[in-house]
Parts: C-alpha cells; sequence; structure tokens
C-alpha cells in the first residue's frame, strides 16, 4: 500500500511494478511539497539498473509495492528550499541511490553516508516523514540537496545518468584504494557490463593497466578497441587464466550471478584485493587457499557518500567520462527489463523520462 503524509499534495506521473511479474505500468502517485531543505527535479534520464529489475520481481523479497524504479537520474531543479544555498533553479543535478540518513551517526560525520545504519534507497524506502520514496521513473521528484549532485555542464544528461549507480559503484573501491590520483597499477574488471564498462574508462583515465576477465570471448575486441582494455582474460580458459597469475594489484567483481572467486584470486599479487560489487542473489564460493597463500583480502562495496559522488562527478566532467548507453522510450520499459535480465545491452539502458523534450 502506498504511504504517505498529508503534505504530500504533488500529484505526480511514473511507472510502477505493482507485483511480483515485475510489469512496468503507468501509475500515478503524491509527492511531498517542496520542503525548507529540498529541491524539485524535472526528471529528464533515469537508467535502469539491474536493481530496479530485482526490486520490480521481488528477487529479494523486501519490495513494497507499488514500486517505482530508478536511482540514475539527472534532471534540471525547478525549485530550491528556504535553506538550499548550494542549488539555484535551472542547475543540472543527479540523484542517485540514498534519499535520507540519519546525519550524525559516525559514518555521516565522514562522509559516508552510505553505510549510516538509517541510510533510506532513492525508492523503497521510508522517508524521514514516514512516506515511502519513489525513484526515478516519473516525471518529476523532490530531493533533499544534501543527497543531491551536479552535473557538470559539459556531460550529456542521458549518458551521464548511470554514473550516479554504476559509475558510484565502481569508482568508490578505486577510491577506496588509493588508484584515483596514483597511477600506475595493474587492475582486473570481472563482467564487462553497466558496472564494467564504467570501470574500464576510470581505471584508464586514472593511469592505470586494466585486464578484463570475461566468460564471453565475444568481448574482447570491443573490450580492447572501444573501452581501451590493455589485456582480456577468457575466464573459462585455464591457460589464460594461469597466464596472469599473481599480476593484479586490484580486482574489482561487477559479476551479479554466483560463482567462484578461487580462480579470480589467484590473479592477485600478494595482498592483493578483491572487491565485490556485483551482488549475487546467492553466496559466492570462496577458497581459502587462494586467500592464505597469497596474503589476499576479499573486500565488498556499495554506492559511495555524497562528498565521493560530488568529486567522481566533478572528474567525469573534467576527462569527459561518460556512459555507453542505449536511450528508450518510457513506452519501452518492459522491453528494456527483459533484455537486461537477458543481458542484452551496451551497457546501460536510460530512459528518456522528459520525452525528447530535452537537448540537455
Amino acid at each position: 500500500m502506498a504511504c504517505s503524509t498529508p503534505n504530500h499534495t504533488q500529484v505526480v506521473s511514473g511507472w510502477a511494478a505493482h507485483d511480483s511479474s515485475g510489469v512496468i505500468k503507468p501509475y500515478v502517485f503524491p509527492r511531498r511539497e517542496n520542503g525548507v531543505d529540498d529541491v524539485t527535479i524535472k526528471v529528464l534520464y533515469c537508467g535502469i539498473c539491474h536493481t530496479d529489475l530485482h526490486f520490480a520481481r521481488n528477487d529479494w523479497g523486501i519490495t513494497m509495492y507499488p514500486v517505482v524504479p530508478g536511482h540514475e537520474i539527472t534532471g534540471v531543479v525547478t525549485k530550491v528550499g528556504a535553506n538550499v544555498t548550494g542549488f539555484k533553479v535551472g542547475d543540472k543535478v543527479g540523484v542517485g541511490c540514498l534519499a535520507a540518513s540519519c546525519l550524525s551517526c559516525e559514518f555521516c560525520a565522514s562522509g559516508q553516508e552510505n553505510y549510516c545504519d538509517q541510510a533510506q534507497l532513492t525508492y523503497n524506502g521510508v522517508f524521514w516523514d514516514g512516506s515511502f520514496t519513489y525513484g526515478g521513473y516519473s516525471e518529476m521528484m523532490v530531493a533533499d540537496h544534501r543527497y543531491v549532485v551536479h552535473i557538470p555542464d559539459n556531460l550529456p544528461m542521458d549518458s551521464a545518468a548511470p554514473l550516479l549507480c554504476a559509475g558510484i559503484t565502481v569508482f568508490s573501491p578505486l577510491k577506496d584504494q588509493g588508484m584515483v590520483y596514483t597511477p600506475g597499477k595493474k587492475i582486473g574488471i570481472v563482467g564487462l557490463g553497466g558496472l564494467g564498462h564504467v570501470a574500464v574508462k576510470f581505471g584508464k583515465a586514472f593511469g592505470h593497466h586494466v585486464t578484463i576477465i570475461s566468460t564471453s570471448p565475444s568481448k574482447e575486441k570491443e573490450a580492447k578497441e572501444r573501452l581501451g582494455a590493455d589485456h582480456f582474460i577468457v575466464s573459462s580458459n585455464p591457460d589464460q587464466m594461469k597466464s596472469y597469475r599473481r599480476k593484479l594489484d586490484l580486482i574489482i567483481d561487477t559479476v551479479s550471478a554466483p560463482h567462484s572467486l578461487g580462480p579470480i584470486l589467484e590473479l592477485l599479487n600478494v595482498n592483493g584485493t578483491l572487491v565485490s560489487v556485483g551482488a549475487p542473489d546467492k553466496p559466492l564460493e570462496l577458497p581459502s587457499f587462494p586467500l592464505i597463500f597469497g596474503k589476499r583480502s576479499v573486500k565488498g562495496s556499495i554506492y559511495g557518500g555524497m562528498n565521493e559522488m560530488q568529486e567522481m562527478m566533478d572528474l567525469c566532467g573534467k576527462m569527459n567520462i561518460t556512459c555507453d548507453v542505449e536511450v528508450v522510450r518510457t513506452d519501452d520499459i518492459n522491453v528494456a527489463m527483459e533484455r537486461l535480465a537477458r543481458n542484452d545491452v551496451r551497457y546501460r539502458f536510460v530512459i528518456d523520462v522528459a520525452g525528447n523534450k530535452s537537448k540537455l
């Protein structure tokens, strides 16, 4: 059941899933009025994340229907609250995965709001006023300004949208491992999809040697010639895997299907780190020997905090980094969802929410 409070008087058109079939349908729902700490945003584009598919189909058993997905949102500010000083009407902005946090814990105080115990998602969350949060598959949204970032003027709003989730998800481990401003490392990327292709772009832009580890030999040419990867390993080829043993300093594993980490860990040098960001719905296989005999570490990571998000966006503007996208109409959301389930996209679907009305 939809939940709202008395100040939710704005009637908004959007697109929602109403049951575990995951079918997305037009949906009219209320949003709150713009508060003193809020900005109102006309949504132009919204990326389709694999997480959207999971929530629409209730794959994780936590969906609160009706759910309006979307956390890769770009748009233009149309109203600002009295306490807002960092944004003005007309600004190009983005909203990612986070809608609220407690603002007072050690994580919020250190720019790690994404790890706050009370963090609430942009959709399928519960906002401070007790209302359910609804995402970017909608014509407009109201967001607390502390969870909004500026989009550099030179970045197209469609291809910048997936940076708000796919981008920050792979940027964060690079920042955590000190590889944003210190070039010359060897990085491995497992999987060449929505997250993986951005990770390649970041790795090359930051001056590293980048290796793709994939189950699909057909992706090698595209990985090297289109995205600039230095090396490509077919993970099902034992000889190729063995030839790259102990060569990598960091591996970012973007694969969302269950798999064994053992063979991948052998590619790490001593003291190397593997960061898992793909969120498989079943446990990963983690043999102990590759950890013990390589003094290796396995970590997890989710989207970054807001300062890190803005830092990433600014760097993307400076280095002209965007995502490779296929823009779809709102009428084609379900077709895109089905194709996404089959991994039939290069590399991210983005919904043209505004209906080609924007030139940004």
